[in-house]
């Protein structure tokens, strides 16, 4: 697998876009997912030179076999730098280490710490724990 990097300095790729890299993600985050409007809200605010973040797209003979999303939070020093919004593997290459390559490969790329969301049920909590994330906190939620 190779990759490449996408942020608001090396800017939009003609070939891998925003619309394509949301579709991509739609599909693959199944029941994790969000609508690809949303999609690409995240991925929008990750290439706004004033927001940023970065999108990182696994590849295998030019076709995205993962992608990852981190956007920065702008709030160094008292919640992480970083969020994790997405990452996705294409449901054919699970169970291959992608995954692990995708979140070092993303890990690598960004400044500061990185937090990220996952639902006790999800899969890829295990990796996400087997790359030294920790549960720090209960998140809780008021939605009005």
């Amino acid at each position: 697998m190779e990759f490449k990097l996408i942020n608001p300095i090396s800017g939009d790729d003609a070939t891998y876009t925003q619309k394509i890299i949301a579709a991509f993600l739609h599909t693959h985050l199944e029941q994790y997912g969000d609508e690809t409007e949303d999609i690409l809200k995240a991925i929008a605010y990750a290439m706004n030179p004033d927001k940023g973040g970065n999108i990182v797209i696994g590849l295998e003979d030019q076709k995205i076999v993962g992608a990852v999303v981190v956007n920065n939070t702008g709030m160094k020093d008292y919640i992480p730098e970083n969020i994790l919004v997405y990452i996705a593997v294409d449901n054919s290459k699970r169970g291959k280490g992608y995954g692990k390559k995708l979140m070092e490969k993303a890990i690598s790329v960004v400044e500061g710490n990185i937090a990220l969301h996952v639902e006790p049920d999800n899969p890829a909590k295990v990796l996400y724990e087997k790359l030294g994330f920790t549960n720090k906190y209960l998140e809780m939620r008021l939605v009005k």
